[in-house]
């Protein structure tokens, strides 16, 4: 069963049980899904991967954190609260996220890896870690443990 179906099935669940937020939650994801589809048949794909249905999953999350941190920047805690809850909804599909010491972990392996010495090195770092740990955990994470790490 794909995401799309999946999601579908959410949409439906939501309508009978009139719970608005996660209506509206999964219509916004169902039209991400939709957009990405529309973007890949040119290229003679008619279904998305997985890994393309998360990257649309991480882009709606992406949306929402971003509008947390706007919300509660302008003191409007009501929308911030909001946009929480939409963004617990979206994570219940995104893939289990890592914790802070396996995004370490992970991120010294890398370093390693790829050789990196200072933080002139972290453009390597950043596009080998964005790679690996795409979808399982937030980028802002990833840059600042590779910023703390190279810095030293």
């Amino acid at each position: 069963m794909s995401l799309k179906d999946t999601i579908t099935g959410g949409i439906q669940a939501a309508m009978k049980s009139k719970d608005k937020v996660r209506l509206e939650t999964l219509r916004s994801i169902k039209k991400g899904l939709l957009e990405k589809e529309v973007s890949v048949r040119p290229l003679g794909q008619t279904d998305l991967t997985e890994a393309q249905e998360t990257e649309v999953l991480v882009q709606v999350a992406k949306q929402r954190r971003d509008s947390i941190e706007q919300y509660q920047n302008a003191g409007r805690s009501d929308l911030a609260q909001q946009e929480a809850q939409e963004l617990a909804i979206v994570e219940e599909f995104l893939p289990q996220q890592l914790s802070d010491a396996e995004v370490s972990q992970a991120i010294d392996d890398i370093i390693a890896q790829v050789g990196a010495t200072s933080a002139k090195d972290m453009g390597k770092v950043m596009g080998a870690a964005m790679q690996q740990l795409k979808g399982k955990t937030d980028g802002r994470k990833v840059q600042e443990f590779v910023k703390s790490k190279l810095s030293r």
